[in-house]
């Protein structure tokens, strides 16, 4: 995820650059400003004076899904936001630091989009002092959606998340039956109770690959699907994007199924493969062509594709290289304009991390 960074003053257009020079190394960073005077003075040309309306420039941001830092106040970014905002499985995390780098406050997505996190990140990174105001943060109660997250488990009713919290909050026992083979809970955090799959009475978290009729505040279904893909260079987001759909759309396989794409390390910059993830919220995953060459199976061979990358197979062997905990490929290779794609159905686990 790209993160950008917009500051007002020239404290904050100072402040943004230290920030972005200490992550530089480690996560893709914009700078930002809107002040004119501050952006020609500044001392890193890569500060750029925002001429277009905030809100519409922020618009842009969040329809990109980066990530947003704000050097100001937080009036400045909840004016900015407000238009641009969906609902809490897909904003893009959004955070507000003042000038003098004091505090650093995630004030949109604290859980799905990561903003906590990167409170946190930013935090031990400057020496700001994180101000979370998530409930179950500030309590240390079992947050559903945070659980999701982290163990690629998609939302299927997201006003489940406010059921359950509020049941966490309230000091009450929070049940989960997980579909047998799929996780060792033994260790369950205070408050929260496994119950045997499948349940034989209403349960708060119902976890599993199926769709059933049981009873439960909240279903999570796991990410369990991955794209195999290689492409020639310059193919575009939207050339990508029709052509992943048609084949989601044969397999009957939803966008908020998909863990990952993976492919060659060949295509580790490829644009258009990177905004898509970027879109979907997915991971990219990229393999040498040795590591693709040692995958065990029997694939589809091209003398031709050898000779240019040097493996015998890109997407399926990239589909399958991305189970770490084993799979199988549901779809082989095909090809259309230039690209090719497979997909792969990999073994998932839960656990609390």
């Amino acid at each position: 995820m790209k993160l950008s960074i917009i500051s007002f003053t020239d404290q904050g257009r100072a402040l943004s650059e230290k920030i972005e020079e200490m992550l530089r190394e480690k996560q893709e960073n914009r700078l930002y400003t809107k002040c004119r005077v501050c952006a020609e003075d500044a001392v890193s040309s890569s500060v750029e004076y925002v001429t277009a309306p905030l809100r519409e420039w922020t618009e842009k941001q969040m329809q990109e899904k980066n990530a947003l830092l704000f050097i100001g106040a937080c009036g400045i970014a909840v004016r900015a936001i407000a238009p641009s905002i969906t609902d809490k499985l897909q904003d893009t995390p959004v955070l507000v630091m003042d000038e003098k780098g004091k505090y650093i406050i995630p004030i949109l997505a604290g859980h799905m989009g990561g903003a906590n996190e990167l409170a946190e990140y930013f935090a031990k990174l400057t020496g700001a002092e994180p101000v979370i105001t998530t409930a179950t943060d500030l309590n240390e109660k079992f947050a559903v959606d945070l659980f999701a997250k982290r163990n690629h488990l998609a939302i299927r009713n997201k006003e489940g998340i406010v059921k359950v919290s509020s049941k966490a909050l309230a000091g009450k026992e929070i049940t989960i039956s997980l579909e047998s083979g799929h996780g060792n809970l033994a260790h369950m955090p205070e408050g929260v109770r496994l119950l045997p799959y499948p349940p034989t009475e209403p349960v708060d978290v119902l976890i599993s690959s199926q769709e059933t009729g049981f009873e439960t505040a909240i279903f999570l279904k796991p990410k369990e699907y991955i794209i195999g893909m290689g492409c020639k260079k310059g193919k575009t987001v939207d050339e990508i994007n029709d052509f992943i759909e048609k084949k989601l759309q044969e397999l009957d396989i939803l966008d908020t199924q998909i863990y990952a794409l993976a492919s060659i390390s060949q295509k580790c910059e490829e644009p258009g493969l990177i905004e898509w993830c970027r879109r979907k919220g997915v991971l990219f995953l990229t393999y040498t062509a040795a590591q693709l060459q040692q995958v065990k199976g029997e694939f589809q061979k091209s003398a031709f594709v050898k000779g240019q990358v040097g493996v015998d197979n890109v997407c399926e062997r990239a589909a399958l290289k991305a189970c770490d905990l084993g799979g199988e490929l549901i779809c082989r290779k095909s090809a259309e304009n230039g690209m090719t794609i497979a997909v792969s159905k990999r073994e998932w686990t839960v656990e609390f991390i």
